[in-house]
């Protein structure tokens, strides 16, 4: 393995809400995605979901409050706990989840994902 430029990844695609991965560590996956707009309430039963912000602004939204992260913070969505993405501009972010973790949790969707692509 070499060393990944995640700059350089993030030039790789343009979709939206849709997850490439870009590494795989002891049962997780470090993956890149870019998000613009809102996305969908969900929860993840049995996995912890960690947002790293890379460009731009995220709020995620809870059913008590809306975290907002700004560039170099992340936040951890405890599992169970509905969340709602939203970027009203874009956003790069890093997610590190288990390999196990499904996308949109257990609504399907549109925009749901089940199968990551490696970039």
């Amino acid at each position: 393995m070499s060393a990944i430029n995640i700059q350089e990844k993030f030039k790789l695609f343009s979709e939206h809400w849709t997850p490439k991965k870009v590494g795989e560590l002891n049962g997780q996956q470090v993956l890149l995605a870019k998000l613009k707009g809102e996305f969908i309430w969900h929860s993840h039963e049995h996995e912890d979901e960690f947002f790293l912000v890379i460009k731009g602004t995220l709020q995620i939204e809870l059913r008590e409050k809306t975290i907002t992260l700004k560039e170099g913070e992340f936040y951890i969505v405890p599992k169970g706990v509905e969340h709602k993405p939203n970027a009203k501009e874009e956003v790069h972010v890093l997610l590190f989840e288990p390999l196990s973790i499904k996308h949109t949790g257990d609504i399907m969707a549109d925009i749901t994902v089940e199968n990551y692509e490696s970039i």
